[in-house]
């Protein structure tokens, strides 16, 4: 009853802010709690009791192409750094995904539905359990432990295996007959925060992912054919690679030139790697959220590096990894180099946090922490708005750890606003519209529920729409409504307060009202909370000699910005913008004027990235 209270309490204070007509935002009950217990603020700034689990681990594993089994084992020192005693520890076994009998909203061929992660032993402290210690559900594992205490730690040695899939190529598997992408390959410890306390969201396929910020260090032992690519710093260069290929290596970590590390006649001469029989490669990742690794024994590989922070001189390196076949792959590395100079300096202009970022020629569009999964494709558009979509997610939700299992729009979202921004840096020609046509043509419908709807209870198009176009627009009229300035200084203080840690809807939108030092809720609750369509209308044009005026209707409920194009009988075109803050004060309309020193031919109403339902009344033609 206390903290029921205590909610109710939060409720009036945060509705109380709504006494000088500001808008305030509807807050479930379960994240209202988190403002009573200190781990929120309503400033959108962590709490003073916030916190986080960890854990070290160390995996070292034995993976066989030709059986495509991988085995190994997995040391994991977990601490307890909530205020709650934790009488069990709850695990992911991602690949269970095809385990037969798992739930899946993604098909998985026959060929690929296997046994799953086989537990071969599990310790607590030194202590080996017996199977009745931990239950297996789907993608989920439960091991009882005895009472972990706040600021405990408990130490797991797990022993397992399972077959990597050959084909249904879900983010991970076999690309071709001598490379594999290979993700979620460890059993690794479920998040336990202060929201939903244990993570216990089966992985079906479509929902991605949320994990802790964790060390790794990992021993990968293929053999000696093969090369390794994987998350983290290789840490035993020269134990692998033969002397030219590491100085290649250490070079183009210093170099803003493209070095070709791997080339089709190394590929042919053969003796890249030290070792023929097999080789153990050793990498190490501090701060991240997950590690996944590729191998091949015919890939190319081009590499750069660039001066990520001016203030500092930190270098990122970049890599392209693929097959000589994919002909455009060659030119992937450019695209990937301009997409972190772009990310450090124009949008959103935040030094590239990691040391490096591989583009891996896979069967896939996934991201991982310096890592991206690429498939490839025939056109140039196609490859560059992939690779700086896929790169974009370093920042969310690799650098701000977002829950994506429940709130997909809060990475995916802003991958697409980066892919919309970064395209046309990297290729002037290139307009991306992604997705928006998609929202326009189902918004309103009974598969356009709001954003904020769960994306666990999301599938087909709701999903999609909901993760990728419309909170990318969103984004995108704050941004100009805001200016890039403002905008950026209110994105920062979010990422800054926000970095390393798991920021929940709120916290964003707060951080950012905080940032900008502008109540922007009136914008978030239309746009991300509430039903309703875009959908705007030229709705009277009056000519006065040559004063023109023209009144816009805001004839649907969500708002967007007024773009209004005047093309002219000449060829030439004008321009009338407004913000989305034309609409805040709840008009249905604004009038926009001009004075014509030309003959007019017609009046357009909207751009590719003005949301609008209907536009058979966005044009209107002189009757003369």
């Amino acid at each position: 009853m206390a903290i029921l209270k205590k909610i109710l309490l939060i409720t009036a204070l945060l509705s109380s802010r709504s006494s000088f007509a500001q808008t305030t935002l509807p807050v479930p009950v379960n994240l209202q709690a988190t403002y009573v217990k200190g781990t929120r603020s309503v400033n959108g700034a962590p709490g003073k009791n916030y916190w986080q689990n960890s854990a070290d681990y160390t995996i070292k594993i034995n993976f066989n192409p030709q059986t495509r089994l991988l085995d190994g084992s997995v040391n994991i020192d977990y601490t307890n750094n909530s205020p709650d005693t934790l009488n069990q520890v709850d695990f992911k076994l991602y690949p269970n995904l095809y385990k037969k009998g798992s739930i899946r909203n993604m098909p998985v061929l026959p060929e690929d539905i296997g046994d799953g992660v086989q537990i071969h032993r599990l310790s607590i402290n030194k202590q080996d359990q017996n199977e009745n210690q931990w239950t297996i559900d789907g993608t989920n594992m439960t091991v009882k432990t005895s009472a972990i205490t706040p600021k405990q730690s408990i130490h797991f040695e797990i022993s397992y295996s399972y077959f990597i899939n050959k084909t249904s190529h879900i983010r991970t598997g076999q690309v071709d007959s001598g490379t594999f992408f290979i993700a979620y390959f460890f059993p690794r410890i479920a998040v336990y925060d202060d929201i939903d306390g244990w993570n216990q969201q089966h992985y079906q396929g479509i929902q991605e992912f949320y994990n802790d910020f964790c060390h790794f260090n990992a021993e990968i032992t293929v053999p000696g054919d093969y090369e390794v690519w994987a998350t983290g710093n290789l840490k035993n260069t020269n134990e692998v690679y033969a002397d030219k290929f590491a100085k290649r290596i250490n070079d183009a970590a210093t170099s803003d030139k493209v070095t070709d590390i791997i080339t089709a006649d190394d590929i042919k001469a053969g003796n890249i790697t030290v070792n023929k029989t097999a080789n153990t490669w050793k990498f190490e990742a501090d701060s991240v959220t997950d590690l996944v690794f590729a191998i091949s024994n015919h890939y190319l590989w081009k590499s750069s590096s660039l001066v990520v922070d001016f203030k500092t001189g930190r270098r990122t390196r970049v890599d392209a990894v693929f097959n000589p076949d994919h002909k455009s792959y060659f030119e992937v590395i450019k695209y990937a180099r301009k997409t972190v100079e772009a990310m450090s300096y124009k949008f959103p202009k935040w030094p590239y946090p990691y040391p490096h970022e591989t583009v891996f020629d896979g069967l896939d569009q996934m991201e991982y922490p310096m890592m991206v999964n690429d498939a490839p494709y025939e056109k140039p558009e196609d490859d560059i708005e992939l690779t700086d979509h896929e790169i974009f997610h370093t920042m969310f939700p690799f650098y701000m750890g977002v829950n994506e299992t429940k709130y997909a729009w809060m990475d995916e979202g802003w991958a697409t606003i980066g892919e919309w921004v970064i395209s046309p840096v990297i290729d002037s020609n290139i307009t991306d519209l992604y997705a928006i046509n998609s929202y326009e043509n189902n918004a309103g419908t009974e598969n356009d529920p709001p954003i904020m709807t769960l994306s666990t209870l999301q599938d087909g198009i709701a999903y999609q729409n909901n993760s990728y176009p419309k909170p990318a627009l969103g984004y995108l009229y704050v941004r100009d409504m805001l200016g890039d300035a403002l905008f950026t200084k209110a994105l920062h203080y979010y990422i800054e307060q926000w970095h390393g840690k798991h920021p929940m809807p709120y916290d964003f939108f707060n951080c950012m009202n905080t940032g900008s030092g502008i109540n922007l809720n009136w914008f978030w609750k239309s746009w991300f909370f509430e039903n309703g369509v875009p959908d705007q209308a030229i709705s009277k044009v009056s000519i006065l000699k040559k004063q023109y005026t023209v009144t816009v209707t805001n004839i649907g409920t969500k708002p967007a910005p007024i773009d209004l194009t005047i093309f002219y009988k000449d060829g030439s075109t004008q321009l009338l913008h407004q913000s989305v803050a034309c609409w805040k004060n709840g008009n249905r309309t604004v009038t926009l004027g001009f004075i014509a020193k030309k003959a007019v031919q017609k009046l357009v109403l909207g751009t590719g990235y003005d949301a609008d339902v209907d536009k058979e009344d966005n044009v209107w033609v002189p009757s003369n």
